[in-house]
């Protein structure tokens, strides 16, 4: 008998990417046959983008490149009806701190009673965990250093959009 495949979806806005991301998609990469790493639109969402989801994509795939398994795409609506439609058999989902937690459990649970999906928490590496977009963003809009908190090239888009005042829209 064949061995079934496993498939995961890490889903988030990702606004911009961060090594603490990165980190979770290396080592989720390595628990599924295929990981999708799904770009959330932000439509109808309380946050507001820095990047539009083409951007997203293309700075999470110049990140990861040469991550075996990994595909990146974009998706709308509810994460557990996209994981039904790509059938993933978990959700991953990183977990920072103590509030991280206390909020995921619950999406996990509400996720599970609509659609029956497991969600799979990981913790980034210690030196990723204080990470967050929203910090890069603040950090970079106050004209500071985000070097240590993402690639180069997001580093630089980044700083251009800044420069440039322009955002997703």
């Amino acid at each position: 008998m064949a061995k079934s495949r496993t498939r995961g979806i890490y889903p988030g806005t990702f606004d911009p990417v961060t090594y603490g991301h990165i980190d979770l998609i290396r080592r989720a990469a390595g628990i599924f046959d295929e990981l999708i790493v799904g770009v959330a639109h932000t439509s109808g969402m309380d946050k507001d983008p820095l990047f539009t989801v083409p951007e997203r994509i293309d700075l999470i795939r110049r990140s990861i490149h040469g991550v075996r398994g990994v595909i990146v795409e974009d998706f709308d609506g509810l994460v557990v009806d996209y994981a039904h439609r790509r059938g993933a058999t978990a959700l991953v989902r990183g977990v920072r701190m103590l509030t991280d937690f206390e909020y995921e459990f619950q999406m996990a649970l509400t996720n599970r009673r609509m659609a029956e999906v497991e969600t799979i928490f990981l913790m980034p590496h210690e030196s990723y965990a204080y990470i967050s977009s929203r910090i890069v963003k603040e950090v970079a809009r106050l004209k500071g250093d985000v070097r240590a908190f993402v690639p180069e090239h997001v580093r630089r888009a980044v700083r251009a959009k800044y420069a440039s005042g322009r955002r997703a829209s």
